[in-house]
């Protein structure tokens, strides 16, 4: 969804992966790389904890457009 929603407005990803995954796609769109994955999928690479000091931001005004 999100990356259709950015594709509406003319922003399309730099580089894509694990499109034929089921359990995780990662988008890079240059200055921003999202990680889209399953709860068991993020439970068991443990991102959060290898980026806990990361920025975080809420996406759902943007989707909700």
């Amino acid at each position: 969804e999100l990356e259709f929603q950015l594709g509406q407005l003319g922003v399309r990803p730099g580089h894509t992966e694990g499109h034929r995954s089921n359990s995780w796609v990662l988008l890079d769109y240059g200055g921003v790389v999202v990680h889209v994955f399953t709860e068991d999928a993020r439970s068991f690479y443990g991102l959060d904890h290898l980026w806990s000091d990361g920025e975080t931001a809420d996406l759902s005004r943007v989707l909700a457009r």
